[in-house]
């Protein structure tokens, strides 16, 4: 995209990225320069989109404005007249060269607004529901920026999203607790021997809580286990850097299990060593196995799969590149035009 502007607006989100997440800004590294711009932007709108719906759970305006306000900035990313900031600016770019189809943002915003709500998850597949929105979608788009749209393959990609919610909300338990929020499956609480409603009003860690956790992480693991099989299906290039954020990820929950899964009296942090060894690990695992890969996809990204398949394909390179030249001159000309005259 040989635009001054989107590059700028790239770096912007990239600057974002790794003051956010350390562990997808290093594994970010291991992608190709093509692939890892995009991947930036999308995470530069997730993270904006994160923000503004917190601002909501701070008590601060209606509780449905902030959504309301980010699916009309999508309106206008999906018309091609973005706002004026990096994130909207540079989403409209990437969404137009890959044909990301707007129910797959949609998804994503739905998921917050169910943070907004305060939706409460009695069981796991309440809970997958979510982590298919706020993730998964996630790793639906990260899949149509390597050009990988078979069915198979998105499920695959959309399970990685969802075991790495899976292992941030077992890490987050005390954090959300902290402000009112309660991701662990309520019924599993209550199997525990646990009253989630008295527990949140009071987060502590016990043995108790410490089952539910393992229980929470084990689920991801299955995930984990079976994501190899998409990555296979991924360009050769884009491996190494999707393998990061897998094994990475998935050692949050490891590391989580070696502190007695105990998510709410310490935050578990993976130590910067074990997070080379495992960059190189990902550099190295080219070939996983293709085992899984027909392996039944979990329903609740169905909608995500449905999306794809039905979604027109990118227009040709040429055209994408002249797409994204004319956007960017446009808005050039929009920002660099006097208050109240339409460039």
């Amino acid at each position: 995209m040989p635009s001054c502007l989107y590059n700028q607006d790239v770096a912007a989100c990239r600057a974002t990225l790794k003051a956010n997440s350390k562990t997808f800004h290093a594994a970010s590294l291991l992608l190709p320069a093509r692939v890892r711009a995009p991947a930036s932007v999308l995470y530069g709108f997730c993270r904006l989109a994160d923000d503004a719906v917190d601002v909501n759970f701070e008590g601060q305006g209606g509780k449905d404005v902030a959504v309301d306000l980010l699916r009309q900035r999508l309106d206008r990313v999906y018309a091609g007249r973005p706002d004026p900031v990096a994130e909207d600016r540079a989403l409209a770019a990437v969404v137009a060269e890959f044909g990301i189809p707007r129910q797959m943002p949609d998804f994503l915003l739905e998921g917050l607004a169910w943070d907004v709500e305060g939706r409460r998850y009695e069981t796991l597949d309440d809970l997958l529901a979510y982590a298919a929105r706020v993730a998964g979608a996630v790793g639906a788009m990260m899949s149509l920026l390597m050009g990988v749209r078979e069915p198979a393959a998105l499920a695959r990609a959309c399970e990685l999203g969802v075991a790495m919610q899976l292992s941030n909300i077992a890490r987050d338990v005390g954090e959300d607790a902290r402000m009112g929020r309660l991701y662990l499956p309520r019924s599993w609480m209550v199997e525990a021997g646990l009253d989630p409603d008295a527990w949140l009003c009071n987060p502590q860690f016990d043995a108790k809580l410490a089952t539910v956790v393992q229980r929470l992480l084990a689920e991801a693991e299955t995930l984990y286990a079976r994501v190899g099989a998409g990555v296979a299906e991924l360009p050769l290039g884009c491996r190494p850097g999707i393998n990061a954020a897998r094994f990475m990820y998935a050692e949050i929950g490891r590391e989580l299990l070696r502190r007695g899964a105990d998510s709410v009296s310490q935050r578990t942090v993976v130590p910067g060593r074990r997070k080379a060894l495992l960059l190189l690990r990902a550099a190295l695992a080219l070939r996983p196995s293709k085992a899984a890969l027909q392996a039944t996809s979990l329903k609740v990204n169905q909608p995500l799969i449905d999306a794809a398949i039905q979604a027109t394909p990118p227009r040709r390179a040429v055209d994408n590149v002249t797409f994204v030249i004319n956007l960017f001159e446009r808005l050039e000309r929009r920002d660099q035009a006097p208050k109240g005259i339409a460039a």
